[in-house]
């Protein structure tokens, strides 16, 4: 499994789909028991259309950013003529509100969308508000874990001596598990005497 998974985040341009698709195929499998790891890789029709699903909805979310970020890099550009670094400084500005979104809307989008298949269940915003509002200190919680999991991963390049390679694909794992969390929740609020998954 990691194996693949390493090979997966090396070759990332061309595997980003079915990597996106692993992510789900592991946190659909957090929901269902959390105590048997992430699953095995199977390359299948429903790993590509999972991963295409979670790339449009990155995408989605990202474009009215980018085109904030081109406009940003322009005026920064007419500002300081001759900067060669206006983009780069225009998308770090940029990344900052895009990922705050992201994160209000995609943890609950994702746990559902793996729990259901459905893919309206991925571009759902209004319910993965509702679901922020009704717990917020679950997906406080599970934001927490993700982002500590991709600064662990980031950091793996020269702090741990590791790589970024095993540290992007730690981190795909420790979101795809918090992820999960929230399905558990939002099961247990609905059906409190049941027990999770």
């Amino acid at each position: 499994m990691w194996a693949i998974g390493l090979a997966s985040v090396l070759l990332l341009p061309l595997l980003f789909i079915p990597l996106l698709g692993y992510a789900i195929a592991a946190v659909r499998a957090a929901e269902r028991d959390p105590s048997t790891g992430p699953p095995a890789w199977r390359i299948s029709d429903r790993l590509i259309a999972d991963g295409a699903w979670v790339f449009l909805a990155l995408l989605v979310t990202w474009i009215p950013f980018a085109i904030v970020v081109n406009s940003l890099a322009l005026t920064l550009g007419s500002v300081t003529p001759g900067e060669p670094f206006t983009h780069l400084i225009a998308l770090l500005i940029g990344a900052l509100p895009w990922g705050i979104v992201a994160l209000l809307l995609l943890p609950h989008a994702t746990a559902r969308f793996a729990a259901s298949g459905k893919r309206s269940d991925m571009f759902n915003a209004a319910a993965a508000i509702r679901a922020l509002r009704s717990d917020f200190a679950t997906w406080n919680v599970v934001v927490a874990a993700i982002v500590t999991a991709w600064a662990i991963g980031v950091a793996c390049v020269g702090l741990l001596c590791v790589g970024i390679v095993p540290g992007v694909f730690y981190a795909i794992l420790v979101s795809a598990h918090a992820t999960a969390a929230l399905h558990h929740h939002e099961a247990q609020g609905a059906h409190p005497d049941l027990p999770p998954g």
